[in-house]
C-alpha cells in the first residue's frame, strides 16, 4: 500500500474522535479494497457492518465503548437492564453480555465483536424513561435506573444470578433510588407484586 495512502488515513484519525463509516471512508478517498488491507494491518477495526473504529489513531476505545458501539450501529437501540445498571454505577461488575432493548417491529441484525442480548419491547412505552448519554466518542440512550431495575426483574430467567443478587442488594443500598418511581413502571408493565417482593 502507498505510504500516501497510509498518511490519509492517519491525518482522518487525527481529526475525528475515534469512529467512522464507510461512506466516509470512501468519500475520503480510500476504496473498499484499502479498507480491507487497513482492517488487516489492524489500523482500521471493523465494529459492525459499515462502521469502523479508527485504531491508527493512537488512543484507546471509551468504557463505554459497547453502549457506544451498539447505538452506533443502531440509534434505535436502547441499553436496557443489567447493561443499564453497569453503566449508571449501580454496579461496578460489567455484564459478560450487553442487554439491549430494540423495539418489536425492528428486525434489523447486527453482528458486534462482543456478546449481546437483545429484548423486544412494544412501542407504546419503548421510549419512556431513557435519556441519551453524550460522550467524546459519540453518544448512547439508556433507560433510567428505576425502569433498568424493573426490567433486570423482568428478565430474571436470563440474566446471570450473581449479578442479578448484586443489582437488587446494591438498589436496595442506594440512597438516590426513587422507589415511587420504580413501581410506577412496573404497574406499567404488570409485574407490580414481583418487583415488591424485592424491596
Amino acid at each position: 500500500m502507498r505510504e500516501a495512502t497510509v498518511k490519509r488515513l492517519e491525518t482522518i484519525a487525527n481529526e475525528r474522535t475515534g469512529y467512522i463509516t464507510t461512506e466516509e471512508l470512501l468519500k475520503s478517498g480510500i476504496t473498499n479494497r484499502q479498507i480491507a488491507v487497513f482492517v488487516d494491518k489492524g489500523m482500521l477495526e471493523k465494529i459492525s457492518h459499515g462502521h469502523y473504529w479508527l485504531a491508527c489513531a493512537g488512543c484507546g476505545k471509551p468504557a463505554e465503548y459497547k453502549a457506544v458501539e451498539l447505538c452506533i450501529t443502531n440509534p434505535n437501540l436502547i441499553i436496557c437492564a443489567d447493561s443499564a445498571c453497569f453503566y449508571q454505577g449501580l454496579i461496578s461488575v460489567e455484564p459478560e453480555r450487553v442487554s439491549a432493548a430494540t423495539r418489536r417491529s425492528d428486525r434489523s441484525r447486527f453482528r458486534m465483536n462482543f456478546p449481546v442480548s437483545r429484548h423486544y419491547f412494544g412501542d407504546s412505552l419503548f421510549r419512556e424513561y431513557s435519556r441519551k448519554i453524550e460522550t467524546a466518542f459519540g453518544s448512547y440512550t439508556v433507560y433510567d435506573l428505576e425502569r433498568s431495575v424493573c426490567d433486570v426483574i423482568r428478565f430474571k430467567d436470563s440474566i446471570d444470578p450473581a449479578v442479578f443478587d448484586l443489582i437488587i442488594d446494591s438498589y436496595r443500598r442506594s440512597e438516590a433510588k426513587q422507589v415511587d418511581r420504580l413501581l410506577e413502571y412496573a404497574a406499567m408493565v404488570r409485574i407490580l407484586n414481583r418487583v415488591k417482593n424485592y424491596l
